[in-house]
């Protein structure tokens, strides 16, 4: 039977990039302790949980997704002790708190892959990897996403796959010994309090048994073609077997403990899958962040999207911004159409700031009067633009590297926020230092900027999240009105004005919230949504 109110079904979760967040101890790297420290601004934002990317031990080839040990806390971000005092602090001011689990890959630091190198071919160390013997040719024509082949050869002959970068080997999730590690790291988590787990490349694990050849290039966060072949490593049937038994070890647990799935799968009915009852909780819904601001495109995202999933019993999860794609404040200011790109740099067209804010917060508005739960990435409270001017030799992301510098990769949504406009590193941290640098605009984003301001993109989301918490916005409906891009969420009317005229408002209407001033009349102006109750 369906738990039609558990906390997950409506929750705002908010993603915490720890390095990137706040430093405490000012070596210019985000930490945990840094995350404690600012806990409060988490909750006068008013979410109800935290999702924590990677911090466990990792040699940070790829910014922590490549993991050495799921069991510990890599000095750069502080300790076990620290990790076990942010979740503790967190549910006291009433935040849950999911941590990301990457089971596609492991580090090649971790101590199975060493272990792997050193028994050579044919071990039961090779096992728990995808190795394969083929000559002086890779066993298949697979890409990494990153750029260049998805095989690396060893000296001793032997190939393994690593989908994304060399130094994350595939795990073989055919062998029983994978299978019980992982089921043993989500109860070393549960134990120690974490109310859930944001699943990395959650279509990822299971690959065709023969490793058919596939020679569709791969991008680092695509959608599957709906309309062509399914490819022979993602989505394929066994992963479902798999959440079914992770999802048996959270049901043991009290309070409601979550998975969510990162699956860039299509079509929604397919995505719908890996939140059927017995398996995951939510699945990020990628086709609404890549839907462009069109009103026909929204609208049918939105309604493929619930339709899936209310046929399986499960919530929609909506996103905007995450640590993978440029940020919809940047995006949304390039003209209607163009297509996601992959980072942005300085000889790029650059986005139009102005235009791309005002759109961001009517998208936000939009997307937090829809029912089911909505996750915000940190530093989009503030209107933070994507960074489009990094000088390149800053660039840490592989696939800046592995695509022969054609992609900039992911780095401009990854720098550190800014807190305080007139403090070091803009308050990221107690000195000067960052990791990433910060553009010299950061200041006018900074939080004390715009705490208490009327207007402020910071206000804006406190007032939303409060709102759509009073009116009960997240276990509503959407029934569209006509004439307009409207709809009603209980006693909420939601409408976007995507025309180049203003619009009236119906008669009677109550505004709530407007992501920008209605006009003198009290039309509603172009990029505007509002919230009003008839």
């Amino acid at each position: 039977m369906l738990d039609t109110d558990a906390w997950w079904r409506d929750a705002v979760i908010y993603q915490v990039y720890p390095r990137s967040f706040a430093d405490s101890d000012g070596d210019g790297m985000g930490d945990l302790p840094g995350i404690t420290g600012r806990l409060q601004h988490l909750q006068e934002l008013g979410i109800d949980a935290v999702w924590l990317s990677p911090f466990y031990p990792s040699p940070q080839h790829d910014a922590g997704y490549d993991v050495a040990d799921y069991r510990g806390v890599d000095p750069r971000f502080g300790e076990l002790g620290d990790a076990d005092k942010l979740i503790a602090e967190a549910h006291g001011r009433g935040i849950k708190v999911i941590v990301d689990l990457v089971p596609n890959h492991t580090s090649s630091e971790h101590a199975w892959f060493q272990a792997a190198l050193a028994a050579g071919p044919g071990s039961p160390e090779r096992e728990r990897y995808i190795f394969r013997s083929s000559g002086e040719e890779p066993p298949n024509s697979w890409k990494s996403v990153f750029g260049g082949s998805a095989w690396e050869r060893l000296p001793d002959g032997d190939w393994y796959l690593h989908l994304f970068d060399v130094s994350q080997p595939d795990l073989n999730w055919d062998n029983p010994e994978v299978r019980a590690e992982f089921l043993d790291v989500l109860r070393f988590w549960l134990d120690r309090g974490v109310d859930g787990f944001r699943v990395d490349v959650a279509h990822g694990l299971v690959k065709e048994a023969n490793l058919t050849d596939w020679t569709t290039t791969s991008t680092i966060l695509g959608g599957l073609d709906p309309a062509g072949p399914p490819p022979p490593m993602w989505d394929q049937e066994g992963v479902h077997e798999i959440y079914r038994s992770w999802r048996r070890v959270l049901d043991e647990y009290p309070g409601g403990r979550i998975l969510v799935a990162e699956a860039w799968v299509a079509p929604a009915s397919r995505l719908a899958r890996y939140v059927r009852p017995d398996e995951m909780h939510q699945a990020f819904n990628f086709p609404y962040l890549d839907a462009p601001w069109r009103p026909a495109e929204l609208r049918a995202v939105i309604d493929e999207t619930l339709e899936a999933n209310d046929a399986v019993g499960a919530t929609t999860t909506w996103v905007l911004s995450n640590h993978d794609v440029v940020r919809h404040a940047s995006r949304l200011g390039f003209p209607v159409g163009t297509p996601r790109m992959p980072g942005i740099g300085a000889e790029d067209p650059q986005p139009d700031a102005a235009l791309g804010l005002r759109r961001a917060r009517a998208a936000t508005l939009l997307m937090l009067g829809l029912p089911g739960s909505a996750y915000l990435y940190q530093g989009e409270e503030l209107g933070l633009p994507e960074h489009t001017t990094m000088p390149d030799e800053f660039r840490e992301d592989p696939a800046w590297e592995r695509s022969g510098h054609a992609e900039r990769g992911r780095d401009g949504c990854r720098v550190p926020l800014p807190w305080e406009a007139d403090a070091p590193s803009y308050g990221f941290g107690p000195t000067d230092a960052s990791w990433l640098p910060q553009p010299a605009t950061w200041a006018e984003y900074a939080l004390d900027r715009q705490q208490g301001v009327p207007g402020s993109t910071w206000e804006l989301y406190r007032t939303a999240l409060s709102l759509r918490r009073e009116h009960g916005l997240g276990h509503g409906s959407v029934v569209w009105q006509e004439d307009a891009f409207a709809f009603r969420n209980g006693d909420v009317l939601v409408l976007t004005n995507f025309g180049s005229e203003a619009v009236k408002l119906p008669p009677g209407a109550r505004l709530l919230v407007s992501s920008e001033p209605l006009d003198g009349d009290g039309r509603v102006p172009t990029d505007v949504t509002v919230w009003a109750t008839l």
